[in-house]
């Protein structure tokens, strides 16, 4: 079964194009107008293993935000629609992962109810402006997004970190490691991983 999606938003501030295959191979095609930004997607797309094509035209020049927002809203629609009925998948994913001295965890589960628990960033982290437009504070609104979209609970946690760059790119790494676990097909598992019948 095709575990494929491909999903389109316009709206006045911005129209996404988001594209991806959960069985891919990690090839990604990313471009936001917001740099930083598809540096953290390619990030995403090559750590899960999954193939993913963003193209994204927004309001950039009044800032980041909504381009930033928008995108998380359709990526995180992508991945819903891609995962189907979520028959099969190991449904829980965890990871730590390290970047120098930054160190996150993240934890996924394909549960079908959206939550998202973001914790642990060094104050100031969300003052920050990366690549000239992307804000610190847009890390957590990003995961809120794809998890209330994707329908995922999410937790990440940054447990060590000094420079800007690598605690954020660390986040997209450990959510994708921990994301990639999730979605895993479990040769053990003949049905949907849960008591109720569906996820």
């Amino acid at each position: 079964m095709s575990r494929t999606a491909r999903i389109e938003r316009q709206t006045k501030e911005s129209k996404v194009l988001v594209e991806v295959d959960l069985d891919g191979t990690g090839r990604t095609d990313v471009s936001t107008g917001v740099g930083f930004y598809d540096h953290m997607l390619d990030a995403f797309g090559r750590h899960a293993l999954l193939d993913l094509t963003v193209q994204t035209e927004g309001d950039t020049h009044i800032d980041a935000h909504h381009t930033v927002e928008d995108t998380a809203i359709v990526l995180g629609q992508a991945l819903r629609e891609a995962l189907g009925d979520k028959a099969g998948v190991r449904r829980f994913g965890d990871a730590t992962v390290p970047l120098d001295e930054a160190l996150v965890q993240a934890v996924v589960d394909v549960s079908g109810r959206p939550y998202c628990v973001h914790t642990g960033e060094p104050e100031g982290q969300q003052y920050v402006v990366l690549g000239g437009a992307y804000l610190g504070s847009l890390t957590q609104h990003v995961f809120e997004t794809i998890a209330f979209h994707a329908h995922l609970a999410l937790h990440v946690r940054v447990l060590a970190g000094r420079e800007p760059h690598h605690i954020v790119e660390t986040q997209f790494k450990a959510f994708a490691r921990a994301f990639r676990d999730a979605i895993a097909i479990d040769p053990r598992e003949t049905g949907v991983p849960s008591t109720k019948g569906s996820l």
